[in-house]
């Protein structure tokens, strides 16, 4: 058996790892993954399946035709025989070849999320698929966004299912690229209808529970979400002195002293329920000037009713109002400011110029809304 724990036997180069995400059984992450690799071997490249779950589905156990499938490891436990991927025959099967020849290799694997069978080597197949990565071998692999570990609570309230096999998130973040297999909801309980996801007496216990239309839509979503927020990350990441454009809606709603900052807020918690965005809310402090009383609840008041909108308040000091503002929202990667219409005479707008100003010229690809006090009028720049 090879000592898969001996770290000089690995190559420099770590694996690339490709997962497809999907949001729940059967939008066809694995028929996907077989067909890809299925292509990657037509044009040379060494692609194994080293664990397969086609649960019972033609489609899918046709589509692995051609391809070589490493047999499964036995392990008895308590009488029983049970098996799972076995990782040290696909490390040796992959490091035996590479002596001899010099193309790549890739892995097909299955189910992300699964927990080992107790007595593995590692507890989860997630770990098991690290090892291959360090070993320089190229690993294709599928989970439902259900199982991502972040978003556990959050799945729970949605389905009323505790998902108990979860992946760490740093998983996907690490990944070398993700995938969405996506279908509409409709679609997907078509397939279910049809038993092409579970067998007839699971259908319409499915249906009633974890397949409800409103259940797909918000995994959808999330799943969409989580791969749009980490190209987000990437790109910003790899794109030189932050000329990025990104991808979801942030609003900033500036207050201050002034009595139409309530206003502001509730206006702003509009536009970001209106845009699914996350709501913030600044007040910039200057160090200069003690609050009132009366000031400083009103400032209270504003915090509390960002709360109550599920947004983060946000409390600066800083003398220069408009600088403050443009680092909050380089900071939070605002895409839309709301603010109050100046408060200043013309004559001090003429000779000091307004926030609205300074904003323009201090941001760059952000929407600044101007809210008329008056409740008459509103503008966009």
């Amino acid at each position: 058996m090879l000592n898969n724990t001996n770290p000089a036997i690995y190559p420099v180069r770590r694996g690339k790892h490709k997962i497809f995400i999907g949001m729940a059984p059967g939008v066809g992450k694995t028929y996907r993954m077989l067909e890809e690799g299925k292509a990657l071997k037509q044009e040379g490249i060494d692609v194994i399946i080293g664990l397969l779950e086609t649960h019972g589905r033609k489609e899918t156990a046709e589509k692995a035709e051609g391809l070589e499938i490493i047999p499964r490891k036995e392990i008895s436990r308590g009488g029983l025989t049970l098996t799972e991927m076995d990782t040290e025959s696909i490390l040796q099967r992959c490091l035996t070849t590479s002596r001899y020849a010099s193309t790549s290799q890739l892995v097909l694997i299955d189910e992300l999320a699964h927990t080992n069978v107790p007595g593995s080597l590692r507890e989860k197949r997630y770990q098991d698929v690290e090892v291959i990565l360090a070993a320089g071998i190229d690993v294709y692999s599928t989970m439902n966004v259900q199982h991502l570990e972040s978003l556990n609570d959050l799945v729970a309230r949605i389905t009323g299912v505790v998902v108990r096999e979860r992946v760490p998130d740093r998983i996907l973040e690490e990944a070398d690229e993700v995938v969405v297999v996506d279908v509409t909801p409709e679609t997907l309980q078509e397939r279910l209808l049809e038993g092409k996801i579970y067998a007839q007496p699971k259908i319409q216990q499915a249906l009633d529970n974890f397949f409800q239309r409103r259940n797909l839509i918000a995994l959808r979503e999330l799943a969409l979400r989580e791969v749009a927020d980490n190209i987000e990350e990437d790109a910003i990441a790899s794109t030189p002195n932050g000329q990025f454009y990104n991808i979801h809606e942030r609003v900033l709603v500036c207050i201050s002293t002034y009595p139409n900052s309530l206003q502001l807020l509730r206006r702003g918690a509009r536009l970001a329920n209106y845009m699914n965005a996350p709501l913030y809310v600044v007040f910039v402090a200057d160090p200069d000037r003690f609050l009132s009383k009366e000031e400083t609840l009103h400032i209270h008041n504003c915090e509390k009713l960002c709360q109550e909108f599920a947004g983060t308040f946000i409390r600066v000091t800083n003398s220069n109002i408009a600088q403050a503002i443009a680092e909050v929202a380089e900071k939070y990667r605002i895409t839309q400011i709301v603010i109050g219409e100046s408060q200043r005479s013309r004559w001090q707008i003429l000779i000091k110029g307004s926030l609205t100003q300074k904003l323009v010229r201090l941001l760059k690809n952000i929407d600044i809304h101007i809210i008329a006090s008056d409740k008459q009028s509103s503008a966009k720049i």
